[in-house]
């Protein structure tokens, strides 16, 4: 039987109808809600490229199930930190280093990145390491995602 969720994405308040209680936050929001940012990548919970946050907490959607979102908390998705006229620091930073290669990783980065600088706005080195640690990229663009950080870091 099918039953509506009330969410809070990016700013709006919305609904998304469902089936399954336990279904992953993440296929509401890319299925039900066509938001893009967050993807699918192990379904575990493990490379981080399903990022949002959560009251301003990253967390991993894929792993989420629906039911666990109040319809007081607050989701936002790559989508609703910036936008291509006003991005987020992190990810206009992310641009400047040239810090994406394939891009499939970038959303779990740059979503980890910002929570950090929101809780440790001028973070060490070894924090935005130990920050970024779960967050797979099999790029090898590790070097600028780094530089990026720090760039967003310093631009506070």
């Amino acid at each position: 039987m099918a039953s509506s969720v009330p969410l809070h994405v990016n700013g709006q308040a919305t609904t998304v109808e469902i089936d399954d209680p336990d279904m992953p936050l993440l296929y509401a929001l890319r299925n039900n809600l066509g938001l893009h940012g967050p993807r699918f990548g192990c379904g575990l919970g493990q490379c981080g490229t399903c990022t949002v946050h959560i009251d301003g907490e990253a967390a991993r959607s894929c792993i989420t199930p629906i039911s666990s979102i109040g319809p007081d908390q607050r989701i936002v998705t790559l989508e609703g930190l910036g936008s291509p006229e006003s991005p987020h620091k992190v990810q206009k930073a992310f641009m400047d280093e040239q810090a994406v290669q394939c891009g499939y990783c970038i959303n779990g980065m740059i979503m980890q990145a910002a929570a950090l600088l929101a809780r440790t706005p001028k973070p060490s080195e070894e924090d935005i390491r130990n920050e970024l640690a779960n967050n797979i990229c099999r790029c090898g663009t590790h070097a600028r995602i780094l530089r990026a950080v720090k760039r967003a870091a310093d631009a506070a």
